[in-house]
């Protein structure tokens, strides 16, 4: 964990066995839900996530609370307690959208921020949980700039082959240690790496 000076930063990403958060038709069949990343999580303060997935976000999150129906549809079957409890915390919480082309966010606990160096005082500035919604590339931009904290993987007993990963091309190797490893009854395993100490 970072200090209490400052925000501490947890990416929650669902993966393949193989290392893939999409198959090769952009698909993530293998995920239940959504929602279950912020389960694995202490209360959060704050969310973080790429332009690119902000509409999609905010779209799904809010039919949660404002349209269950539509949301049934969507999913295919009724939304699960964590879904609806979910969208009640991101209501409230803080977002910060990662864009150099959004001109704003109509979600009113959103703001769009232009910088990884805006992130960094963000963090630095009081404590508290943010979540980071992802995807890999905005996880891979907090790994570079040694913004990222935790790297939760939610692993699924499924293999697809091709497909993206988890990460796109870091500028250099980054290495992680793991401080936890929580098996599910699904066959599901959550693990949970720290940045490594340096030296």
């Amino acid at each position: 964990m970072t200090s209490s000076t400052s925000k501490t930063l947890i990416a929650v990403l669902q993966m393949t066995l193989d290392g893939r958060i999409l198959d090769s038709a952009g698909g993530s069949d293998w995920v239940d839900s959504w929602a279950d990343g912020l389960e694995q999580l202490p209360p959060v303060d704050a969310f973080l996530l790429g332009g690119g997935m902000f509409s999609g976000y905010q779209q799904f999150w809010s039919a949660m609370l404002d349209d269950h129906a539509a949301v049934a549809e969507m999913l295919g079957r009724d939304p699960y307690r964590r879904e609806l409890e979910y969208a009640g915390v991101a209501s409230r919480a803080e977002h910060l959208v990662l864009s150099t082309t959004l001109a704003d966010a109509t979600w009113p606990s959103a703001r769009i921020v232009r910088s990884l160096e805006e992130i960094r005082s963000f963090k630095h500035d009081g404590s508290g949980i943010v979540y980071v919604v992802g995807g890999p590339t905005l996880v891979t931009s907090l790994l570079d700039a040694g913004l990222l904290d935790e790297l939760r993987l939610i692993v699924h007993p499924i293999l697809v082959g091709d497909g993206r990963g988890i990460v796109g091309v870091l500028s250099r190797p980054e290495r992680l240690e793991l401080v936890a490893a929580e098996p599910a009854a699904s066959g599901r395993v959550t693990l949970t790496y720290r940045r490594a100490p340096v030296g």
